[in-house]
Formats: C-alpha cells, sequence, structure tokens
C-alpha cells in the first residue's frame, strides 16, 4: 500500500452537548477510512469554544481557536450552543456565525440522501431517490442583521436583509459548479433558483443576478421556486430536485425540513465553504435532551467528515481521500442497510459507540468497492 506524500492539519472544534460525543467518533472512523486506502495522514488538534466553555471563561470563541482555523488545512466541528447558557443581551452562543463570517464561509452545503435501511418517512416509493443538494449563502442576507438590529421606544424592530451582486455571484457559481460535478454523475445537472422575487426587491436582485450566472452555463438547466412552492415541492415530490441555491435564512429553515425528508438531523451533513477555507459540521444542534447519555447517532458527523476528505482531495488532488470518502459514505449505508447497527433515533439499541463499531466493522465490507 502506497501511503500519500502530503499530511493535513484538522482543527477539532467539539463544542457542546452531543457534539462531544460524536466527534471522537469521527475521528476514529476518518483514522480507519484512511488508513485502510493508505491516504495522506491526519493530524487533529482539539480546540476549545462554544456555550460551555463560554461559561467557564467568558469567550465563546477564543482568539488562539480561531487563529487554529485559519492555520489548518480543514475545520470539524460538532455543535455549539446551549439554551440556558446566553449573551447578555439575551442571544446564543453561536461561535459557528462567527467563523462563518471571519472565515468567509459563503456556501453553506447540505446533502440530502435517504439511505436503504431508514424509515421512510414518505410513502411514496420513490421517496427513496432522494438526492439533492441545498446550497445556503450563508455570509449576508437576513443573517446579516445579526448584531445590527434596531429597537425603536419598545415599539418597533428592525432587522436589515443585505443581498449583495458580489455575494450571489459567488454562490451562484458554488451551485453551478456543484451541479456540473453531479450531471457527471448522472444527475440532472439543474439548479434552482429559490426566491421570493415576487415580493421582495431584495430577492428580485438575488433572482436577476442568478439568471446572470446561469447563462454562462449553457449546459446546465436554470430553474426558479418561490420558497414557499418549494417547501411543498420538497414534500409532494423531492425525488425531482437536484441543486437548490438560496438567501440565508431560506436556506436555514429549508435545510431542516429537508432533514426531515430523510429521517431526521441525525442524518444530516453539512459543509461551510469559502474561497480558501472549509468548515465540515453535522447539521443537528448540541441535544441538550440526550447529551451526555451515549446515544447520539453520529451517522452525520461521520458523513461530514466524508464531505471533508472529499473537499481535500479536490484542492490537494489526492483521489485516496476520495476513495476514504467514499468508503465511509459506503460503511454508513452498509451498517443501516443490513441493519448490522440501528440508532436509537430510529428505533434501534445502537448507542453511539456501537454505531460507530458497526460503521468501522463495515470498512472492509466496501473497501473493494473503491479499490
Amino acid at each position: 500500500m502506497t501511503i500519500s506524500n502530503q499530511s493535513f492539519k484538522i482543527a477539532v472544534l467539539p463544542g457542546d452537548g452531543i457534539g462531544k460525543e460524536v466527534m471522537p467518533a469521527c475521528l476514529e472512523v476518518l483514522a480507519a477510512a484512511i488508513s485502510s486506502v493508505g491516504a495522506a495522514p491526519m493530524t487533529f488538534e482539539v480546540h476549545n469554544a462554544g456555550a460551555q466553555y463560554y461559561s467557564e471563561t467568558g469567550e465563546a470563541l477564543p482568539s488562539v481557536t480561531l487563529d487554529a482555523c485559519k492555520s489548518s488545512d480543514a475545520i470539524l466541528f460538532g455543535a455549539m450552543g446551549w439554551p440556558d447558557i446566553r449573551f447578555p443581551d439575551g442571544t446564543e452562543i453561536i461561535p459557528q456565525l462567527d467563523l462563518r463570517m471571519e472565515l468567509g464561509l459563503f456556501a453553506g452545503v447540505r446533502p440530502i440522501r435517504w439511505f436503504p435501511g431508514l424509515p421512510r418517512v414518505l410513502t411514496d416509493p420513490r421517496a427513496e431517490d432522494i438526492d439533492f443538494v441545498l446550497v445556503r449563502e450563508q455570509t449576508e442576507g437576513l443573517f446579516y442583521a445579526r448584531g445590527r438590529g434596531e429597537i425603536v421606544n419598545d415599539a418597533e424592530a428592525y432587522d436589515t436583509m443585505q443581498i449583495t451582486r458580489a455575494g450571489t455571484e459567488r454562490v451562484a457559481e458554488f451551485a453551478f459548479q456543484l451541479a456540473a460535478q453531479r450531471k457527471r454523475r448522472g444527475k440532472s445537472g439543474t439548479v434552482t433558483c429559490v426566491d421570493k422575487a415576487n415580493v421582495f426587491s431584495s430577492m428580485a436582485f438575488f433572482r436577476k443576478i442568478f439568471d446572470e450566472v446561469a447563462a454562462r452555463h449553457p449546459s446546465l438547466q436554470r430553474d426558479h421556486a418561490y420558497v414557499d412552492a418549494l417547501a411543498l415541492t420538497m414534500v409532494k415530490k423531492p425525488w425531482t430536485l437536484d441543486v437548490l441555491v438560496t438567501e440565508n435564512m431560506f436556506g436555514d429553515i429549508l435545510s431542516d425540513l429537508a432533514a426531515g425528508l430523510i429521517g431526521g438531523m441525525g442524518m444530516a451533513p453539512s459543509a461551510d465553504i469559502g474561497e480558501k477555507y472549509g468548515l465540515f459540521q453535522p447539521a443537528h444542534g448540541t441535544a441538550p435532551d440526550i447529551a451526555g447519555k451515549g446515544i447520539a447517532n453520529p451517522c452525520a458527523m461521520l458523513l461530514s467528515g466524508a464531505m471533508m476528505l472529499d473537499w481535500l482531495a479536490a484542492h490537494h488532488a489526492d483521489e485516496k481521500l476520495a476513495d476514504a470518502a467514499r468508503m465511509i459514505e459506503g460503511a454508513v449505508e452498509h451498517t443501516l442497510s443490513t441493519k448490522l447497527a440501528v440508532p436509537m433515533e430510529y428505533g434501534g439499541t445502537a448507542n453511539c459507540t456501537e454505531m460507530t463499531r458497526s460503521v468501522i466493522n463495515s470498512l472492509s465490507a466496501v473497501r473493494r468497492e473503491v479499490a
């Protein structure tokens, strides 16, 4: 087996709640998959951040942690936030938003795929073909108002949405590039602009710029959908969707709805991608109700780790990293489809440790498929 000459430093931010439980599971699976294919070795450096760290120190995202993220090849992020721990103004501790702004992580990538063995939430058998990606612009939109909101005389409140040409162009271009990659794998190559252009001038502007970017990609298809109509389509016929691109708040809401189509947040990985940096995290939160019990489903974190491997593979021309990503995805699918282990989230008995062990044991079953 040939080992890559490259090596990578990964900043690891477990965070709060079940983030501290699913992160060790992810690191263990990553190490096993990387070793199996002889991919580039990785050094995982754990750093502090989050609500519980804030309650102890008064810092939610220490400068040393931010600096470590900037100097690393990629960032693995668990989950952060805690209901009873807030800033003096009452808002939650959300370092992930600070990282998006600090590192320019403009594209929130949420793959939505049904895995055999999962509960079929929708009764239509075509629901087994759900496989689309939601791309959410993450540096502006309504989230631009965070920290800038205004309350006037305790009678009126205002939050301003920001849509810029530069921000919309780069996220739309990202979505079309992603659709081109998926088309090469047999998908339709369709990008749908999700907006509310019939009401808001900012959204009409978003759609206008989307169409300008679409014109640069004549081999791909463009589509448009109002956000409310798209929510209906997600429930009625999500198997028809390919790549969606939308504003920050719309994407925040739709991504949770999308996760519900495939069984819940425990199967929802995500990536926050910028021009230089990549951060990878499960879409779920810290789950205070089950934190500390060891029963969290680690699959979303494992699949986020696979997304990190794919991103590194593309940026460093290391196909073995992509092979390791396919192995993790295949091992998760094998575990679920054969019911080698069924997460408690879906009525099974497997806790976090048992799910992790089953996925690692399944790596050998899928090894020859990516050899």
